[in-house]
């Protein structure tokens, strides 16, 4: 179950008293399936997998919460087609052009008789809360994608104010110097890749992969005024990852070291493997997350 991507938002101590009882909350929000005319449904399911019952797993001040879902498969192409035969078959049988209103009605009418015949593609997307330090972590790069999580758990809760990161240090500014000079925080080395953009509306872009992020090459292109908007790295020997100037996380990996102490942990269980898992994640996380904090400056919303 580790993560994959980061998305992060951040709320207060008062929100997180609110948080401790979060499961009550959510059982109203458990997912339903998807009703013959609905196109998509959302709710909370069991982060155990499809057996489960419990809505969280708890592993110290970390919540595990997971957002499921129903979709329906229905192509635009497939409904389209069928439009364009009723179109036609009217066109031909009574002469005459149909207008706007009629065409969705006919186009309604279509879905309606299409949907319910549908295949249905089940949706997952995994969180936590961290109670101490204020975060939500949701596992996905995409913005809309995090919001949605975030928008489903402030439904359930009732109200959830929590932040996107608002950094104090611009990490595109922060991530160039460092590439420019080399001189990173205690801890973290440059990976082997990057991305950088001419800060300038449609400037130029240069993405490296597999590469030498400390050869004259790459900082030819900062002299020209490139700026560095997504970064790898890699933190204490224990964690890769690129960091991008919105501050997600993406390609998220524990390195060997981690996964050897997974490996030496003894688990007689599924949910003693989430248990296992899940904490080596969470504490992973935060100790990179406290160092965010002290490099970008990103600060917990007070309740003022």
């Amino acid at each position: 179950m580790f993560f994959r991507n980061l998305s992060l938002f951040r709320f207060s101590e008062t929100v997180a008293e609110n948080l401790a009882d979060i499961e009550s909350h959510l059982e109203e929000k458990r997912l339903r399936p998807c009703g013959p005319l609905e196109e998509s449904t959302r709710g909370f399911v069991s982060p155990h997998g499809r057996n489960g019952e419990t809505l969280v797993h708890k592993v110290a001040a970390f919540t595990l919460v997971a957002l499921g879902g129903e979709d329906k498969l229905l192509p635009g192409s497939v409904v389209n087609e069928e439009l364009a035969a009723r179109l036609q078959k009217i066109t031909e049988n009574e002469g005459r052009r149909v207008g706007g209103k009629e065409r969705k009605r006919i186009k309604d009418d279509i879905l309606t008789e299409l949907l319910p015949r549908a295949f249905v593609k089940p949706y997952r997307m995994f969180s936590y809360l961290d109670l101490k330090n204020g975060w939500l972590v949701v596992d996905t790069s995409s913005r809309k994608s995090a919001e949605e999580a975030l928008s489903e758990l402030r439904e359930a809760v009732g109200t959830l104010p929590a932040a996107p990161m608002a950094p104090e240090e611009a990490p595109r500014v922060l991530m160039t110097d460092w590439v420019t000079h080399g001189k990173l925080p205690a801890g973290l080395t440059l990976g082997d890749e990057c991305e950088l953009r001419d800060p300038a509306e449609s400037g130029a872009v240069v993405r490296c992969r597999h590469q030498d992020l400390e050869t004259d090459e790459v900082r030819e292109h900062l002299k020209t005024g490139k700026q560095v908007f997504q970064l790898g790295l890699t933190f204490d020997d224990r964690i890769s990852f690129v960091l991008g100037e919105d501050l997600v996380i993406r390609k998220l990996r524990f390195l060997d070291q981690v996964l050897d102490e997974l490996g030496e942990t003894q688990t007689d269980s599924a949910a003693a493997e989430l248990d296992a898992r899940m904490a080596l994640m969470t504490l992973e996380v935060e100790r990179l997350l406290i160092k965010l904090d002290e490099w970008f400056g990103l600060p917990r919303p007070t309740d003022r």
